[in-house]
C-alpha cells in the first residue's frame, strides 16, 4: 500500500459549522449523497429513495452511559474521571484528571449532580494511560445516578437534560459506550418503520464506542498509527442474515463507522461474517478492500481523523475532500449533532 500521510486528510472547517445542538426533529437533518459520479444535496428522509427492497441495514445498538464523573480526592483536590470501559460489575478503566495523579490504593469521591450524595471509588492500578477503578456499588448504577453525559470536546455547552435523550439513538439497548454512534441519531421510529415497510431489513450489532474515538492522530506517517481498541459483539442470527444477504447479492449498508468497523472486523478473508465478541483495532484507510459493506450512512468527521480516512477508503480521498468542500460551501452542520452523508462504495473499493 502506498505511504499515506496525516496532512493528506486535512481540510478547512469554519468553527461556526460545528453543530452545538441537535435539530428539534431528528430526521430533519440534511443528507449529502456521495458516489463516484454524484455529490447530491438531500434531506435525511430522502434516504428512503436510496435504500432498496432487500437491502440489509446494520446499526449499532450500544447505549451511551453517563461516563463523566466529577468529584474530589480524599485530600480535597478536584478530580474528573471519564470512564473508557466498564470491565466488570464493579470495575472500570478511566481517564483521570487531577492536579496530581492518584496512586493505587487512593480513594476518589464523586458527587451526584445537585445533591450531597457521594460515591466512593478506589484506584487499584494503571493500564497504560488509563486508571483501573473499583466501585463500591455496581458501576452502571453509579454512573446513572452520579454521572454526566460525556458530550464530545467540540460541543461547548455543559450537558443538559435534553442531551440525555438526544445524544442517544432511538434503538439504543446495551449500555457501555462513552460516545454516541452519531449516524444513528437521525433515525426516528417512524422512519425505521417506513424502511421496513419498503422491504429494507434492519439488524443490530453492538460496539461500545470508546473515548479514543476523539484522540488525535499524532504521527504523520499513517503506517505508524496504532488504532484504539473497542469491544464489539456480532450475534449469531445477525451474522447468518449478513452471510445470506451477501450470498444473494443484496447490499449490506452500515449505519455509522462503528457498525462498519464491526462488520469488517467480524469478516474473514473470503467475506464470511463470524459471530462472536472481541476487541477490534481495525484501522481503515484508502487501499482497504471492503469485504462486507456496500454503502455507509455517516456524519461528517473531523479533519485529519481516522474516520475521514475510513470514509475516504469508500470512494477515494480526493472525492471525500471534494464532497466535504461542497458541504462547507453549502453550510452543512458538522460532527455529532450535525448533518449526514450517504456514501456508496466505489467500484474496486
Amino acid at each position: 500500500m502506498q505511504e499515506q500521510h496525516l496532512s493528506d486528510f486535512d481540510f478547512e472547517l469554519p468553527p461556526e459549522l460545528i453543530a452545538q445542538y441537535p435539530l428539534a426533529d431528528r430526521a430533519a437533518s440534511r443528507l449529502l449523497h456521495i458516489t463516484e459520479e454524484v455529490i447530491e444535496d438531500c434531506t435525511f428522509r430522502d434516504i428512503e429513495k436510496f435504500l432498496r427492497p432487500g437491502d440489509l441495514l446494520i446499526a449499532n445498538n450500544t447505549r451511551v452511559i453517563k461516563a463523566r464523573l466529577l468529584g474530589a480526592k480524599a485530600t480535597g483536590g478536584a478530580v474528573e474521571a471519564l470512564i473508557e470501559r466498564v470491565t466488570g460489575e464493579f470495575t472500570a478503566i478511566a481517564m483521570v484528571r487531577a492536579s496530581k495523579s492518584p496512586k493505587p490504593g487512593s480513594k476518589l469521591f464523586f458527587a451526584a449532580p445537585g445533591t450531597d450524595l457521594k460515591a466512593e471509588v478506589e484506584v487499584t492500578g494503571r493500564a497504560g494511560e488509563f486508571f483501573e477503578l473499583k466501585f463500591a456499588e455496581p458501576v452502571l448504577q453509579v454512573l446513572e445516578a452520579f454521572g454526566r453525559v460525556p458530550l464530545p470536546p467540540y460541543i461547548e455547552h455543559a450537558p443538559e437534560k435534553a442531551d440525555e435523550s438526544r445524544y442517544q439513538t432511538v434503538y439504543a439497548r446495551h449500555p457501555g459506550a462513552v460516545a454516541a454512534p452519531t449516524a444513528g441519531l437521525h433515525f426516528t421510529d417512524d422512519l425505521l418503520n417506513r424502511l421496513k415497510a419498503k422491504g429494507v431489513d434492519i439488524e443490530y450489532v453492538t460496539l461500545h464506542v470508546g473515548a479514543g474515538t476523539f484522540q488525535p492522530v499524532r504521527v504523520e506517517n499513517l503506517s505508524e498509527h496504532h488504532m484504539h481498541s473497542e469491544w464489539f459483539s456480532m450475534p449469531e442470527d445477525v451474522a447468518a442474515r449478513i452471510n445470506e444477504a451477501k450470498a444473494q447479492g443484496r447490499r449490506v449498508i452500515a449505519v455509522g463507522t462503528t457498525s462498519l468497523r464491526t462488520l469488517e472486523s467480524a469478516a474473514d478473508r473470503i467475506g464470511h461474517v463470524e459471530a462472536g465478541a472481541c476487541d477490534t483495532r481495525l484501522f481503515i484507510m484508502p487501499g482497504y478492500k471492503f469485504r462486507i459493506v456496500d454503502a455507509l450512512v455517516t456524519n461528517f468527521h473531523l479533519p485529519k481523523s481516522t474516520l475521514v480516512m475510513l470514509v475516504s477508503a469508500l470512494v477515494g480521498r480526493e472525492r471525500i475532500l471534494e464532497a466535504y468542500a461542497h458541504a462547507v460551501r453549502e453550510h452543512y452542520r458538522f460532527f455529532s449533532y450535525g448533518d449526514a452523508c450517504f456514501i456508496e462504495k466505489a467500484r474496486g473499493a
